[in-house]
């Protein structure tokens, strides 16, 4: 039996995340996306954020997200990020959303994929590009 490889952020839901009923406003899933995203580069890939200052542009053309149970303030999160597909310019994530917790066990209560496309150039000429060497490297142990 082979255990599936992910990076992982962690996240204790806040306040300011919920709506007016307690349970967490759906577009803060999306932002946990991003937000797993950004920590495996400083992690994992810090050479691409270098590039990132220079003229890689990291453009979002899709994100969707499947919900199965309601979280709310305080439950801890495990935001688990694998690559779904690498292509010669894009990348697609997969995100699962595990409520974590003592004496609770995992639960899924969400998932979600994000699509991304590599370009280079002026922000009113940028074109296609090669996912950078550095970034295939960093999510070849997270290949679903």
């Amino acid at each position: 039996m082979t255990m599936e490889k992910y990076f992982e952020y962690r996240h204790t839901v806040g306040f300011e995340e919920t709506n007016l009923v307690g349970n967490v406003y759906y577009v803060n899933y999306l932002r946990w996306q991003g937000r797993c995203r950004e920590i495996f580069l400083k992690e994992c890939a810090p050479e691409v954020l270098a590039d990132l200052q220079d003229d890689l542009k990291l453009f979002t053309l899709k994100v969707d997200c499947e919900f199965f149970a309601e979280i709310t303030a305080f439950d801890e999160l495990s935001i688990r990020m694998r690559l779904i597909e690498l292509a010669q310019t894009q990348l697609e994530f997969g995100f699962d959303y595990v409520r974590v917790g003592p004496g609770d066990g995992e639960l899924l209560v969400a998932r979600g994929r994000q699509r991304v496309a590599c370009m280079r150039g002026p922000n009113t000429r940028t074109v296609p590009a090669r996912v950078p060497p550095a970034l295939v490297g960093a999510l070849e142990p997270y290949a679903a």
